[in-house]
């Protein structure tokens, strides 16, 4: 039987749930498949009332949610209370998106005569892709797992979804898992629309099953390889959308320092060390300038993190990975214990040994932007940062081209720096997929304009995992030429105006008093 444990004690309790078999996956994989036939011919209102429902499941379940959750990740009710509140915000904003429409991509093309000759009426949308498989993630319990965006994104694209739940919090999957049942049976949904499988090697097996047509993945670097070489070993390899490592650099200008040095350390204090670090967004690099501004702002980062607690992670893993990736950072030579870890020099982490559990302390790195390497830009996935001292602009470019590319990067900067903005900016943008100005990268909107993702390592893929867009990755295009009315999907036969349309090059907006 699997187990749950607390991390701030690091005590464990046997669950009455078991790993997956082979035989249980392939059924479940079956079901999704059946359900994907029924949900392809089911309307958009169909699933926009879905996601409401999801919605209002999750917002019923929300106590329960919390307390379980609570009891498996150590991140307290504030914390989780929130995530809830944007797991809901996601079903229902994605319900709208699909009411509204043009997600789908609709575009008509009528025969005609052209300059090349006669053309074939041509029109395109965009489709379900087909069952999706979804890991959850450790960090985020509910907005990146069983009731996360990427579920919430293949149900708004029509597609079922098979969730691989996160072993660091198996009874809070479970429950969600519930939650997205109880609103499938209230709104009539396919037996196979959500279902769930635990234990690695189900997660392995779910992928490499042919019912699966997409994986959506957020973890480390390691865990994606393996799901991508078990993808490989299909003879039609499926789309996998990874979101995976990153650094988030942040660059402090001189005149950023001395005007509001203390407020931007405060500020970078509570980003590195929110949920104890453990966000993908949070910043594990920070470029701050020498000279006494830039040094009274790193002393006061010191100061906040010395008269801070020792924070609780995960699980046993992260735990371990913390000490150990720190103990790198430090005997590669190149950087120094500033503050947090046992001891200068030393780079083991240390446990709460009153409470037993999974415990580590906010700690600062101090290097030169000169000595920055790619091994000293690894991801240390908890409440750690190295602080990169530079004395010209050109060391922070140089650094930027050495160390891995992020799913962001932030500068702060005074408005009569624009020249030290222009310069930085390209190097910014071709290094992460959100550039953020005088704030901080942790908190991602989730929004129709938002790109959360970036180029390799950060993510596999040109897309987003949080947005409207990232329904995106779950569709896939067709086009009918010549077709017949009967033949066509509702959202390209003529006369139909409830969603926008690009109808011979040019977009056509909805009849309002049209419905879809």
């Amino acid at each position: 039987m699997l187990t749950t444990t607390d991390p701030r004690t690091g005590v464990s309790a046997i669950t009455a749930l078991a790993s997956t078999s082979p035989t249980e996956v392939d059924a479940v994989a079956e079901r999704a498949v059946k359900a994907a036939a029924e949900l392809r011919r089911r309307s958009r209102e169909f699933r926009a009332a879905l996601l409401d429902a999801i919605a209002a499941s999750v917002e019923a379940a929300r106590d329960t949610l919390v307390a379980t959750a609570d009891a498996e990740t150590g991140l307290g009710a504030a914390r989780l209370d929130g995530e809830v509140s944007r797991s809901a915000f996601q079903f229902t904003l994605f319900a709208d998106a699909v009411r509204e429409g043009s997600l789908v991509e609709a575009m008509i093309d009528h025969a005609a005569e052209t300059s090349l000759g006669p053309a074939p009426d041509v029109r395109r949308m965009l489709v379900p892709i087909g069952p999706v498989a979804v890991f959850g993630s450790s960090n985020f319990p509910f907005a990146f797992s069983v009731l996360g965006g990427d579920t919430a994104s293949a149900i708004a694209a029509g597609c079922p979804v098979v969730i691989k739940a996160h072993g660091s919090h198996v009874l809070t999957s479970q429950l969600s898992l519930e939650v997205l049942q109880e609103a499938a049976r209230a709104t009539h949904a396919p037996d196979g629309t959500f279902d769930a499988v635990f234990g690695q090697e189900a997660g392995l097996a779910l992928v490499a099953h042919p019912a699966i047509r997409a994986a959506s993945f957020t973890g480390s670097l390691a865990a994606a390889e393996s799901l991508q070489r078990a993808i490989h070993t299909r003879p039609d390899p499926i789309p996998f959308f990874g979101e995976l490592s990153s650094i988030n650099p942040i660059v402090i200008t001189e005149g950023a320092a001395r005007a509001r040095g203390a407020d931007i350390a405060a500020g970078l204090f509570a980003s590195f060390t929110g949920s104890a670090g453990q966000l993908c967004t949070k910043p594990g690099i920070a470029f701050i300038p020498e000279g006494p501004s830039g040094e009274a702002m790193v002393e006061s980062l010191k100061g906040f993190t010395t008269a801070a607690r020792p924070q609780v992670l995960l699980n046993d893993r992260i735990h371990a990975s913390f000490g150990a990736i720190s103990e790198r950072l430090v005997k590669g030579g190149a950087a120094k214990v500033a503050t947090g870890l046992t001891a200068p020099g030393s780079a083991t982490a240390s446990d709460d040994s009153s409470s037993g559990g999974f415990t580590v302390p906010p700690t600062v790195l101090e290097t030169s932007a000169a000595l920055l390497t790619q091994e000293l830009a690894e991801e240390c996935f908890g409440p750690l940062i190295v602080v990169a001292r530079y004395s010209a602009l050109e060391e922070v470019r140089e650094a930027f081209r050495r160390i891995p590319k992020s799913l962001t990067a932030t500068l702060h900067m005074e408005d009569d720096e624009a020249a030290i903005t222009a310069e930085l900016s390209p190097v910014m943008e071709a290094s992460a997929g959100r550039i953020v100005f005088n704030g901080y990268p942790t908190g991602v909107r989730v929004t129709w304009a938002q790109h959360h993702g970036g180029p390799w390592p950060a993510t596999d893929s040109q897309h987003t995992s949080v947005g409207v867009t990232a329904v995106r990755r779950f569709l896939r295009p067709v086009a009918w030429q010549n077709a017949p009315q009967a033949a066509l999907p509702d959202e390209l036969r003529d006369g139909y105006e409830a969603i926008p349309r690009r109808i011979d090059g040019l977009l056509v907006l909805p009849d309002p008093r049209s419905e879809g």
